[in-house]
């Protein structure tokens, strides 16, 4: 029997190391199989049952979309799966997309601030793992030390320079898609290479770069509700590696995410907006159907202010300036009248809102809708003294004020002189500029000339909607930008950073108004009547935004039709042999 050879210390210790890498390859198998045990024997992580099948699909799916209500965890997710990723597939290359730097930086912030930090041995186990990790708005990242990364970068056209193997888009309904499609995308041009690939055995086992897409629901008529009918339908081919789902509120209830009484006071707060919530909460994709009278198309690309004008209390409370107005500008207030609750709807509300007006070089005015701020449940004395502290506060030039109705009673509260105790000014009355039978109603001797008087009647209603509509279609309305862009422009403001909780949401509250005024233009209902159209809310919903925004554009189109030289335009006319069509107007001829 030949002698059994002796091993050496060499021999052992590369048989132990063979053996440690034997279970590392196992383990590291089974855990990519299983990743939410992973989560739970590693990292010490206990998962909901919702979030353990959202973390295996975003493993094994090459393109994986998740439509998330508000409060579910989404980004939380996200960075879970990132550092999953990371530590079980070296050399991973991760790219965080958003329209904003500040908005993926979440991200980052969560892995340091809460996975490296709050899960006892599990986040000395991450720590372990991790070499470098910066929250630093110009260089966010996270470095493992098995050559894995995540970074953040914004979606623009600055980013083309980027590579990954995975790109994870939040908000993907806030990134362009010419942007998306030739510079995101882009960044996956090659795999991940790890060595055993090159082994022709291992041919087989080559990886696909991934893509990933998170975001809250939005109107159907976007490109992302269409991205989003594209996975539903390749998530059916078995031979795809797709998958999309879409998780409510009441998912995030039952989980301990959300508490039922916030909820529930949220449903019951007076401005509540249903279709908002639909989206944000609920995961429903809405919009506006074939024959709505705006269309969203319309509407959404207006949304280019970036800045609005701040609620009286900002300026008052920081000592800040109100802009002074422009050369040639027009700053046109207007109001919808509301006093009391609807018996029918019980949601009315006055709406005030600011149109900073500047004249083009046709002498046309471009209308910019800076502010917009609603109120309820006010009394004609209540809603008439803020009018008229709107009107001098923000140096406003024109007044446009419905004067039927109850309308009637705040008209005559601002064509006297008003003490305002807030301020502890008296405001000069104002009287009707384009009404002779309105003007007398006022007894001060030279009021200022700057109330509009509207009536609303049929024909009036109907030029004005359809005024509107061609106002968004021909680009000559801006309003401002969606809410998530304008908390990065807010944060910009000088001593934002020491300002309450309660001033920063009165900083977000006119872009949110904006959100909700859309809202309303999109799902308004209407009917022809001959050549008249009439525009109606839905059961549940409201139009006092609109009826404001409505007025204030017919005045502000009236100003732009007297601005231009009446006789260029009967000498094209006479030229081209058009004749000229029939215009409303409140001016007096």
């Amino acid at each position: 029997m030949a002698a059994k050879k002796k091993q050496t210390l060499q021999d052992v210790q590369r048989g132990k190391s063979e053996r440690i890498m034997e279970g590392v390859a196992y383990w590291a198998a089974f855990y990519r199989k299983n990743p939410q045990r992973f989560v739970a024997e590693y990292l010490n992580i206990k998962l909901k049952l919702f979030q353990k099948i959202l973390i295996y699909m975003m493993m094994v799916s090459t393109n994986f979309m998740y439509i998330a209500s508000r409060g579910s965890g989404k980004t939380w997710l996200v960075s879970l799966y990132c550092v999953v990723r990371c530590i079980l597939f070296p050399g991973t290359k991760i790219c965080i997309v958003s329209g904003y730097k500040s908005q993926s930086l979440e991200c980052i912030q969560k892995i340091e601030e809460d996975f490296m930090k709050n899960y006892s041995w599990g986040s000395i186990n991450l720590c372990a793992e991790i070499s470098d990790i910066s929250t630093s708005i110009n260089n966010a990242h996270c470095e493992f030390r098995n050559g894995s990364w995540v970074k953040i970068v914004t979606a623009s056209d600055a980013a083309r320079h980027n590579r990954a193997n995975i790109v994870c888009v939040d908000e993907f309904r806030m990134v362009d898609l010419n942007i998306l499609n030739t510079v995101i995308r882009k960044f996956l041009t090659a795999p991940r290479s790890p060595g055993y690939l090159s082994k022709p055995e291992y041919e087989h086992l080559a990886e696909r770069n991934c893509e990933l897409y998170m975001s809250s629901a939005w109107f159907t008529s976007h490109w992302s509700y269409k991205k989003l009918q594209t996975y539903f339908s390749l998530m059916l081919n078995d031979k795809k590696k797709y998958f999309c789902c879409g998780l409510p509120y009441q998912l995030a209830i039952k989980e301990g995410l959300l508490f039922r009484e916030q909820v529930e006071d949220e449903m019951s707060e007076a401005d509540f907006d249903a279709t908002s919530f639909s989206m944000e909460m609920g995961a429903l994709w809405l919009g506006d159907s074939d024959d709505a009278f705006f269309k969203f198309d319309d509407i959404s690309p207006r949304r280019k202010l970036k800045h609005s004008y701040f609620p009286l209390e900002i300026y008052k409370a920081h000592r800040i300036k109100i802009p002074p107005l422009a050369l040639n500008e027009r700053r046109i207030l207007s109001v919808d009248v509301a006093l009391m609750a609807s018996k029918k709807h019980n949601n009315d509300a006055a709406a005030l809102i600011i149109n900073s007006a500047i004249p083009t070089e046709r002498s046309d005015y471009i209308s910019n809708i800076v502010y917009i701020e609603t109120h309820e449940g006010m009394t004609t004395d209540e809603l008439g003294l803020l009018v008229m502290r709107f009107f001098y506060q923000y140096k406003c030039t024109d007044l446009v004020l419905d004067t039927g109705g109850q309308g009637l009673g705040v008209y005559d509260f601002i064509i006297k002189n008003q003490y305002d105790p807030e301020y502890d000014v008296t405001y000069e009355a104002l009287t009707c500029c384009n009404n002779e039978d309105m003007a007398d109603r006022c007894k001060v001797r030279n009021a200022k000339k700057a109330i509009w008087s509207i009536k609303a009647t049929a024909e009036f209603n109907s030029n004005a909607a359809i005024g509107l509509r061609a106002g968004f279609q021909n680009g000559v309305i801006n309003l401002l930008i969606p809410d998530l862009e304008a908390e990065q422009e807010i944060q910009k403001i000088r001593g934002f950073g020491k300002m309450s909780e309660r001033e920063k949401a009165l900083l977000q509250a006119p872009y949110t108004q904006t959100s909700l005024l859309i809202n309303e233009l999109i799902y308004l209902d209407h009917e022809m009547k001959g050549n008249t159209v009439k525009i109606k809310e839905r059961p549940g919903m409201r139009k006092d935004r609109f009826s404001s925004l409505e007025y204030n554009f017919q005045i502000c189109q009236d100003l732009s039709r007297k601005r231009r030289p009446q006789e260029n335009t009967e000498s094209l006319v006479k030229r081209l042999a058009i004749r000229q069509p029939k215009r409303f107007s409140m001016f007096a001829e």
